[in-house]
């Protein structure tokens, strides 16, 4: 594990993901890992911490994920847009080759057999809370946050830190269409 990257509390890990940023969520399963990209994500609840993510019936990363039960989502970094875009009209289906094609690479957690995706600001291992119906009906998982990481050169003490770090760390944040924002200017609510 690179120095940067730092254990995050679980009962921060919420503030990881609750600005509403793409996401990228990768699995493995029966030595078969892909990452796709996710448009829609948020918190659920905070102790224990849980999320939602829609994942559709035709990504494989779905069939991973139901089947080992585990996947993590990441954040992705402005410097990484090609890449979320990609991952988001690549299908493992199609190429069997997409994580090469794409330029997407893994590391490894000690201690959590899922796929990291290098160069994103954090990371939330999580474990699927069943839902069938939901899972079938509407494309939407539940997940448990058991694990939380984020770049400490940009997320520390708790929170974000955009606004006084290196730009090439703000979120991206999709719109449609391959358009994407990286995340604004910083404005606390009793200094307006």
């Amino acid at each position: 594990m690179q120095s940067h990257i730092q254990p995050v509390d679980l009962d921060r890990a919420g503030r990881l993901i609750n600005h509403g940023p793409a996401v990228l969520v990768s699995a493995r399963h029966d030595d078969v890992e892909n990452v796709m990209s996710v448009a829609w994500c948020c918190g659920l609840d905070f102790d224990p911490p849980k999320l939602t993510v829609v994942l559709d019936k035709t990504a494989q990363t779905r069939t991973l994920v139901e089947n080992s039960g585990r996947f993590v989502v990441q954040v992705p970094t402005i410097e990484q847009v090609g890449l979320t875009n990609k991952l988001g009209t690549m299908s493992l289906y199609d190429d069997r080759d997409k994580l090469v094609h794409s330029g997407a690479s893994f590391f490894e957690m000690p201690g959590y057999e899922m796929p990291f995706l290098t160069g994103c600001s954090a990371w939330l291992a999580c474990s699927l809370i069943p839902e069938p119906h939901m899972q079938e009906e509407y494309d939407l998982f539940v997940a448990e946050v058991t694990a939380a990481w984020a770049d400490d050169r940009v997320f520390r003490n708790g929170r974000w830190h955009f606004e006084t770090s290196d730009p090439k760390f703000r979120s991206i944040h999709h719109v449609a269409g391959g358009q994407f924002y990286a995340i604004g200017e910083a404005r606390n609510a009793k200094d307006l």
